[in-house]
């Protein structure tokens, strides 16, 4: 019920004021009408008066049956007819919610909901009452126990609820979407966008949605995937109410007027056949309530504010003599409602008072209601009292069953005898963060268990954790017991450890030991590292996006091949999504589909992982096709959908789309065909709880082939009919990407049943000659080599747990049909190798990677991948040529066994993605990678600022003579700003430990030319525009002001991350040689992977083993005579001196020949450093190799 355009007076209530008042008779309320309320302040309780009995009900004609008071002065909000028993629910502005039973009202429950917000909206279910108020959902007992207690976002304003099913609810509000509520798990399942916002009244009919908005209108919307289907403008003002019935829609509400808001006397009502309005109903009271009465005809009842209602025909006229008064103690009537048989309406008031209207004397409120529990009498007052001081008093007074049975007080001595059990083992986690200080050791809250509670184990239970078979171990915590976690080592979730070095202490070898690289976690939305792990490991994938290049700002196909480029220039050290995930915040259509998670929700997990990464693997999909279309045809279908018009425009639609034919059967015989395509398929699950065996091929052409009945538009009908809709396919993608779906208990109880029956048939297969392990006796070593070796059974471990094939067989049949079937390697000895078959439509495809949800209570879970890398990433890398399983899980790698890889434990592994490419697939591609980045990104470019003048320029562009070659010396330096505050926190024992470092941003990049004429010359000086909210520019480091980085009022040059990034990666991918101060850091925060032999980082050159770094303000004082950083830093001054520093390296060093004489130079840095506390003595006068003279030089280049 929307308020707004009602009494003025009414908005200036506040709940609070009425809280903790005692009740007080008002002057206007009739004493009669007061049940069971205390009113005295002696505590003397009201007894219910019951109706005079001279009320007299007329049969048919709705007249006032009872009247009570729900809560003295505190108006009601909302009532309620609940749907399984005879009870009338009513909330107050206060938060309170009181039920009456029968038509008497007599008060069976009262208690308090919320204790600020008022009650907005009351749902009867089976086993209780759902309240929801501003932003809260509460489902309570009847009795008044709370069974759950949901709270949403504090910025909710929620208003309305819809029960679409026994298990799923609609929220909607103020706010620009609807909430999905799973009621089993009370869990948010989906956030549905809201065009119109203001959704404050919901309905349901078996064809449509429909959501009243707050701006009048009232939208249709589709039962499966909530899209907006029509829309009626019905007020020009607001809307007060709707309802629904057949196939007539009527509205009634308010219309803007030049004095405000009015109330509209027309009702607006619809025709759902033609979705159109019919003629408008005018009616002779101030609509605020309507609600269809359907008995004998379909009457409408309509409500006003004070108190009149008239009946009518929604198609006929209105007539005033069909107009009854409700007589309100209050002002104004607050709410209105109807029961289930349609014999009783509810009226609840502004001053706290209900009043019943029914038109029978003994009504029923539901038509098969069921039995109300009620409280048991109190059996003590009927109990003869005993007085304990008499010794000789017989205790068989106490009245005791007669029962045959052992009494619980007949204990036996046996079990009485004390029995101490072993204290448990301490928590690894604190064993290994505690700090001793002393005799006493300090360590932080693990937080796994509730405070000052440790859980004992029986022997038992203790027994059962010990026998779980553990995969192989990690090095990831090796010190923990291993009965403590079901979850694996390698599978939880890795954190990175900081100290106050940042993260150049911290050992990344310890967890990969190969030369592939990992992803760091730390970033927000990283969520994603594993799909993008499996991306970069498809070689064909790989090459295109890495040839990819195009002037979009934030293209996810160029950042993406940047970080890929990153990847493989690594050699074992992790890299970082940071440009990538930044280009990826910046798509609308990410945020939209809910896949942009905030920092909140992706520590504490809240978010559904499963879900998440699933729909960012459409998602992603779709947008590298688009970015692909974009660069080969500019005009590019632009669908956001898995569907495309025509997906060959791209490679990327070449390797993944599956082209389809979309049959519509209707019962009439008309046939409808489309053709469309899709970049993946979601598995389809049989109905099916008997234990049958499938096989995953089974289940994946279900999926692909599927067959659904559903209701569609017949055009031969013109109207809507069941149809049969059937998917034929028409092309095999050469990637098979599939989304697994397991998001509910049912899904992974498939899983595990069909994972059992294949255990059992493999064990039968093998004729009970499988291993329990896989060590082996002496006898089976030896026989090894020989052709009847009994080494070739797998092990029992090996067996459990899988239901997902290797290798599928996919035939296209003449008639459009499609085989699939499960592939083994056995099976091409049958069949024939598979590329012989290829010709006759037969294709192979091996299972390529997994990605699976680890489920794990102590962290939130968290995602990982296990991939087959192939052989020409074992050839860069390391030279071999094999193919392997590995395991990624952010920066964690680690070589696995290939069933590992299918094999999932549903209490704690549970799959989520599936890639299947074809074999051979690599030969089909070209795989060779072209540079796509030219020496032009370096030549001159117009800069975004609109202030800028060129006598602001302090930089002058390379010219073509200039182009840097091999071994061309660049100084570089870059400047940074906060974007999100360090997260740490202060230890027991007084030390600070890092949870999560700042996140930074480049916000200026020097680079200055490092010899020839011009040298100490910058030719790239940019100002880095960001559209992320920036915390801290610290100027007193960076030199970046306010503004600076706004194209609106900056006066510098400033450019895009991408447009500087380029210049970066040409200058590395020509072999310059970078020279700066402290430029791994640099280089991390820009997202360059740069090679070591191409860094001369003066830090490091100035540097003894096991001592200090050494600030650039000091050394240019020690080595250069130079004051610099004064004030401020500047990147162009920082730059230049690191070149002179090198300079001076090579002067004292003689060029690197003589490394005991610059040690000797060192000492004396290291002993004078020690003398001045590494500060820079005070300047008389501030000098700085930033002189007049050098930028006239510039002026006059």
């Amino acid at each position: 019920m929307n308020f707004e355009g009602l009494d003025p007076g009414l908005a200036e209530y506040a709940p609070t004021m009425h809280s903790a008042l005692d009740p007080v008779l008002d002057a206007h309320l009739n004493p009669s009408l007061l049940q069971n309320v205390e009113l005295d302040p002696e505590g003397v309780a009201l007894e219910a008066l019951p109706v005079q009995e001279s009320v007299h009900i007329m049969e048919g004609v709705y007249s006032e049956l009872h009247s009570v008071v729900a809560e003295v002065g505190v108006p009601v909000s909302v009532s309620h007819f609940d749907l399984h028993e005879e009870m009338l629910w009513v909330g107050s502005h206060g938060g309170h919610a009181t039920s009456f039973f029968g038509p008497a009202l007599e008060r069976y429950s009262s208690f308090q909901v919320n204790g600020s917000d008022d009650i907005r909206q009351i749902q009867s279910l089976e086993n209780g009452i759902l309240f929801l108020t501003k932003n809260n959902l509460k489902y309570m007992a009847r009795g008044g126990l709370i069974i759950f207690d949901y709270l949403l976002d504090e910025n909710e304003d929620m208003h309305s609820l819809l029960l679409t099913d026994s298990s799923t609810l609609l929220i909607g509000g103020l706010q620009n979407h609807i909430l999905e509520i799973d009621l089993n798990t009370v869990q948010e399942t989906q956030k549905y966008t809201v065009e119109t916002p203001g959704v404050t009244i919901m309905r349901q009919t078996n064809r449509f949605f429909f959501c009243g908005h707050t701006s009048g209108k009232v939208s249709l919307r589709d039962l499966r995937n909530f899209k907006v289907e029509h829309e009626f403008d019905a007020f020009s003002g607001s809307l007060s109410d709707f309802d629904v019935h057949g196939n007539l829609l009527a509205a009634c509400g308010f219309s803007s007027r030049l004095t405000g808001l009015a109330c509209d006397r027309f009702l607006k009502v619809y025709d759902l056949r033609m979705m159109r309005a019919i003629t408008p109903l005018q009616v002779h009271v101030d609509p605020a309530f309507l609600r269809f009465i359907p008995t004998y005809t379909s009457r409408l009842a309509i409500i006003s504010q004070s108190g009149q209602c008239q009946f009518c025909e929604p198609t006929g006229l209105a007539n005033p003599a069909d107009i009854f008064h409700v007589n309100p103690v209050g002002p104004l009537l607050m709410t209105f409602d109807v029961s289930a048989s349609k014999q009783a309406l509810a009226f609840g008031d502004s001053e706290g008072c209900v009043h019943l209207w029914t038109d029978s004397p003994e009504p029923s409120f539901n038509p098969y209601s069921r039995e109300t529990e009620f409280a048991l009498p109190c059996l003590v007052d009927s109990l003869p009292p005993l007085d304990w001081s008499q010794d000789l008093l017989p205790l068989s007074l106490i009245p005791v069953p007669l029962t045959t049975d052992t009494l619980l007080s007949d204990w036996p001595a046996a079990n009485s005898v004390p029995a101490p059990r072993r204290a448990p083992p301490v928590d690894a986690e604190i064993l290994r963060t505690m700090k001793k200080v002393g005799f006493i050791g300090y360590a932080p809250n693990p937080r796994t268990r509730l405070r000052n509670q440790i859980p004992y184990r029986l022997k038992e239970s203790d027994s059962e954790f010990d026998s779980f078979s553990q995969v192989t171990e990690s090095p990831i915590g090796r010190e923990e017991e291993p009965h403590l976690h079901m979850v694996s080592k390698k599978y939880r979730k890795v954190t990175i450890k900081y100290s106050k070095l940042g993260l150049e202490d911290f050992d990344f070898k310890h967890y990969n030991k190969t030369l592939f690289a990992g992803l760091e976690p730390h970033i927000p939305n990283a969520y994603c590292n594993c799909m993008i792990q499996v991306l970069y490991f498809l070689e064909p994938v790989r090459c295109l996006i890495q040839n990819h290049l195009c002037q979009k700002e934030f293209c996810l196909a160029c950042e993406l091949g940047f970080l890929f480029h990153m990847l493989d220039l690594s050699r074992g050290d992790p890299c970082q999504g940071n440009n990538f995930l930044r280009a990826f915040r910046t798509i609308p259509e990410a945020s939209a589909l809910g896949l942009i998670l905030a920092d909140s929700d992706e520590a504490s997990g809240k978010g559904n992982l499963a879900r998440l990464i699933q729909r960012w693997n459409r998602f992603i999909l779709t947008q590298l096709h688009q970015d692909m279309q974009e660069l080969e045809v500019p005009q590019a279908y632009r669908g956001a959908g898995g569907s495309f018009c025509s997906s060959g425009d791209s490679v990327i639609g070449q390797l993944f789309s599956c082209e389809m034919e979309n049959c519509s059967l209707c019962r009439c015989g008309s046939e409808t065909v489309r053709a469309s395509s899709t970049l993946l398929f979601t598995l389809s699950y049989p109905d099916d709880k008997t234990g049958k065996n499938y096989d995953f091929a089974q289940v994946l052409k279900r999926s692909i082939c599927l067959e659904q009945n559903t209701q569609a538009w017949c055009d031969n009908c013109e109207k809507y009919q069941p149809t049969i809709q059937t998917r034929n396919i028409r092309h095999l993608p050469d990637i098979l990407v599939i989304n697994c779906e397991v998001n509910s208990s049912k899904e992974a109880d498939f899983w595990r049943m069909q994972a059992e029956v294949a255990f059992k048939m493999a064990v039968k297969k093998h004729g009970g000659e499988i291993s329990k392990n896989k060590e082996f006796a002496l006898a089976d070593w030896k026989e090894l080599g020989s052709p009847e070796g009994v080494l070739v059974c797998p092990s029992i471990e090996e067996l459990k747990n899988i239901w997902l094939p290797f290798s599928i067989r996919m035939k296209m049949t003449k008639n459009k049909g499609l085989d699939v079937c499960n592939w083994t390697d056995g099976d091409e000895v049958q069949w024939g190798p598979a590329r012989a078959e290829e010709e006759h439509g037969v294709y192979v495809y091996d299972l390529m990677a997994t990605v699976v949800h680890i489920l794990d209570s102590r962290t939130g879970g968290s995602l990982v991948a296990h991939i087959k890398v192939g052989e020409t990433y074992h050839q860069r890398k390391e030279g071999v040529t094999h193919q392997q399983w590995y395991l990624f899980n952010d920066f964690l790698i680690e070589p696995i066994d290939k069933h590992e890889a299918v094999q999932f434990d549903m209490n704690w592994k549970v799959p989520a993605i599936l890639y299947y490419v074809k074999r051979n697939l690599n030969s089909r591609y070209n795989l060779n990678i072209k540079n796509p980045i030219e020496a032009s990104v370096l030549l001159a470019e117009a800069s975004l600022a609109r202030k800028q003048r060129k006598t602001h320029t302090t930089f002058i562009p390379l010219m073509l003579n200039e182009m840097p070659q091999v071994g061309d010396l660049v100084g570089l330096d870059a400047e940074f700003v906060t974007l999100n505050e360090e997260e740490a926190e202060l230890r027991s024992d007084g030390t600070k430990s890092t949870i999560k470092p700042s996140q930074m941003s480049v916000a200026r990049i020097t680079c200055v030319r490092g010899q020839g004429p011009n040298e100490g010359i910058p030719f790239i000086d940019d100002y880095i525009s960001t559209q992320e909210q920036v915390v801290d520019y610290l100027t007193q480091y960076s030199g970046i002001k306010p503004g600076d980085l706004d194209a609106k009022i900056s006066s510098k040059h400033l450019t895009t991350l991408k447009s500087t990034y380029l210049k970066l990666r040409f200058l590395i991918d020509i072999g310059v040689k970078f020279v700066g101060h402290g430029l791994q850091k640099d280089f991390r925060v820009i997202n360059l992977m740069v090679p070591k032999d191409q860094v001369l980082d003066t830090v490091y050159l100035f540097h003894m083993p096991r001592k200090r770094m050494i600030s650039l303000r000091f050394l240019a004082w020690y080595f250069l005579d130079l004051k610099i950083q004064g004030e401020t830093h500047d990147s162009i001054e920082d730059a230049r001196t690191a070149l002179q520093l090198y300079r001076k390296y090579l002067e004292l060093s003689k060029n690197g020949t003589e490394p005991e004489s610059f040690h000797k130079v060192l000492k004396g840095l290291y002993e004078k450093g020690r003398k001045m506390d590494w500060k820079v003595p005070e300047p008389e006068g501030q000098t700085s190799p930033k002189n007049a003279a050098v930028f006239s030089s510039v002026l006059a280049l």
